[in-house]
């Protein structure tokens, strides 16, 4: 399906006579936007201060405590929304870059979907320069060092593969009683964040756009009472040791699809891809029950329709875990540049949030 926009000689000449620009005293922040699967990525690419460390975990701590108001300011309404997305990339000692991710919440720790668009944006823009059709890229993440390539047809990133940090299952068949829904069964696995799966069906859920708001309704009463009542440590990292969501799964609508997740993360939002730390969290909790195998790749869908794959590439230990080494795939769009403004007389400056 094409998109074409015609527009009038009124439209195209009425800003013709527009000689306004911003006062040299406001501050401003450009960003590239764009979406995977539906799910949106801010980019920032000028206007951020300095942001100091060496690690990925110490720039996103300082970026945390010294400029958590530029987080809100860019994504929090007005300039976004409750469900925004962004991403810091900046220069890296031992990779391509270094990238770290916010959110309505606050930080992740990793993000797949963000690194199918980052991929294609720092290739096809020409901002990292490699040759031939399937370049691969090293990037550090919270989570780790992730290995991304690209396949690029006439120019263009067509799609984006990577391998994942290891990837395992931390808590099999637990239960717990959730206020407000009732004894709720599910697994906690872990693929770059952790997460708790529940069998969408079997807290009478539909993983349709219909019952989006009760979806996030569920997710964040499951995720507060499991984080209440059950320990989440993360083997070496104590900044990556919480319950980052919930993933409803359930049945695929498109027979030659695997299934249907829908992920509830941070304060109550609704990713719209299939969630790239979800799906191989996914690989590695259906490894472990013997219902993937090794190299065996499978699909899954999101809430939008949209799909990525994600396969067990290998298998290895993480402290001591038996985790795998999952390999996501998906695709990406580029769809816009923003120039953003702060008079400092703007009450609403950083930003405000209803969810």
């Amino acid at each position: 399906m094409s998109f074409n926009l015609t527009l009038s000689p009124v439209s195209q000449n009425l800003f013709d006579n527009c000689t306004w620009q911003a006062p040299a005293h406001w501050a401003k922040i450009t960003t590239i936007d764009m979406h995977t699967g539906g799910e949106p990525l801010r980019v920032y690419t000028s206007g951020l201060p300095e942001i100091k460390g060496n690690t990925v975990l110490e720039k996103r701590r300082y970026f945390k405590e010294n400029f958590d108001h530029i987080r809100t300011g860019t994504l929090w309404e007005p300039r976004g929304h409750a469900d925004m997305y962004g991403a810091v990339i900046t220069t890296s000692a031992d990779a391509d870059f270094d990238v770290f991710f916010l959110h309505n919440e606050g930080y992740s720790t990793m993000c797949g979907h963000a690194i199918i668009a980052l991929t294609r944006l720092v290739l096809e823009t020409g901002i990292i320069k490699k040759e031939g059709k399937h370049p691969q890229l090293n990037i550090n993440v919270p989570a780790g060092k992730i290995k991304a390539s690209a396949t690029i047809e006439n120019g263009k990133v067509s799609q984006v593969k990577f391998l994942n940090v290891p990837s395992f299952l931390y808590l099999k068949d637990a239960k717990a009683d959730v206020p407000g829904i009732g004894r709720v069964h599910f697994d906690i696995a872990y693929g770059g964040a952790f997460y708790a799966f529940v069998d969408a069906e079997s807290v009478g859920l539909k993983l349709i756009p219909e019952q989006f708001n009760q979806l996030i309704d569920y997710g964040r009463r499951i995720k507060k009472s499991v984080s209440e009542n059950f320990s989440v440590k993360h083997p070496f990292e104590k900044d990556l040791s919480f319950l980052y969501g919930t993933i409803f799964t359930g049945k695929a609508q498109e027979a030659a699809h695997h299934s249907r997740n829908v992920c509830v993360f941070a304060d109550g939002e609704v990713d719209r891809s299939s969630t790239g730390s979800g799906v191989s969290a996914r690989a590695a909790l259906h490894h472990a029950k013997g219902e993937l195998k090794l190299n065996e790749t499978i699909v899954i869908e999101s809430i939008t329709g949209s799909t990525m794959s994600v396969g067990v590439a290998d298998t290895t230990s993480f402290g001591v875990y038996d985790a795998v080494i999952p390999e996501v795939g998906g695709t990406s769009s580029i769809i816009g540049k923003n120039e953003f403004y702060f008079d400092p007389e703007d009450p609403f400056a950083k930003g405000f949030i209803f969810r």
